[in-house]
């Protein structure tokens, strides 16, 4: 296996992030940018759910760029205070030797709950239902949300599960992951987290009347689209990753508002791991940075919710 043809290393002088991606190569991007005067080369490769060609892509690019994301997986989630780390996972990653490597936890963590008290001017949570579709991977938004008073159903049971039950505290969300995580880690992740062709399809009809109760539908893209209804009618979508086929397909859904935790860049948003791999790169360090100072790089940067009304 080699690199997509036509793969270049940065030009000189640049920081370069390189998110490997277990879902579809239809969604690669590179991107060049300038942040506080030191320009980055950006870039997205999909391995289409192959494992293999995500462990191949890492060992040809392990000490060549400055940081790497993990797309379409998680090396570990976070639920009271206890990490469940994806064993599956981290054996796709354990052959990394220089390259620093970010999932992406450490923003949702700290950008994910800043986005949610910068949003409130303009959505008023405490008026608001909202479903997540997903929370245990990103429980720093699906506490913030809580916190600000919004009326939240967490899908996680509904959708990552297939039983019908709706999680309606944060109390009850820990108390579920508390139980379900342990066993859930040990089980490859693209059981219960589209990668691949399946970020492709759609399910509706799973969870249909918890989309058309919520005003705002946040969580991971992917997710969102996967179980959606037909009609979004006047709906919100609260997430990240965005392409220009993801703005079109909302729009024709009949989304009225997209918000985007992450700042676009040249014709897309990229995930938080990405983001968090340049702020690493930018940084100089070799490992992921704490909660303080990915704060003090957000509010450095003036990253806030970006609103795009339709």
């Amino acid at each position: 296996m080699t690199l997509p043809t036509g793969w270049q290393p940065a030009p000189s002088g640049y920081k370069h992030v390189v998110s490997v991606s277990l879902g579809s190569s239809k969604r690669n991007a590179r991107e060049e940018i300038t942040v506080l005067g030191q320009p980055f080369v950006l870039e997205r490769l999909g391995t289409d759910g192959d494992s293999a060609r995500m462990v191949e892509l890492f060992a040809q690019l392990d000490g060549k760029v400055d940081a790497f994301g993990l797309g379409g997986a998680d090396l570990a989630v976070v639920s009271g205070g206890r990490r469940y780390e994806f064993s599956n996972v981290r054996k796709l990653v354990s052959g990394i030797r220089h390259t620093p490597l970010l999932d992406g936890s450490g923003l949702k963590n700290t950008l994910e709950r800043e986005a949610i008290m910068q949003l409130d001017p303009l959505l008023h949570w405490k008026s608001q239902k909202v479903l997540m579709v997903s929370a245990v991977d990103r429980f720093g938004m699906a506490e913030a949300l809580a916190e600000a008073g919004a009326d939240v159903v967490y899908g996680d049971v509904i959708f990552g599960l297939g039983l019908n039950y709706p999680i309606r505290s944060i109390g009850a969300l820990r108390r579920v992951a508390g139980l379900v995580l342990p066993v859930v880690t040990r089980l490859p992740q693209d059981w219960f987290y589209p990668t691949g062709a399946k970020q492709e399809s759609s399910v509706p009809g799973k969870g249909t009347r918890y989309y058309q109760w919520a005003d705002v539908l946040a969580g991971d893209t992917h997710y969102v689209k996967r179980y959606a209804p037909q009609d979004l009618t006047g709906k919100t979508v609260l997430t990240q990753t965005i392409t220009e086929p993801d703005r079109t397909w909302m729009q024709g859904r009949g989304v009225k508002r997209l918000i985007t935790t992450t700042p676009r860049i040249g014709s897309r948003n990229f995930a938080t791991n990405v983001m968090e791999a340049m702020f690493v790169a930018l940084s100089g360090k070799e490992e992921a940075l704490s909660e303080e100072e990915y704060l003090d790089w957000i509010r450095k940067l003036d990253f806030r919710p970006q609103v795009n009304e339709f």
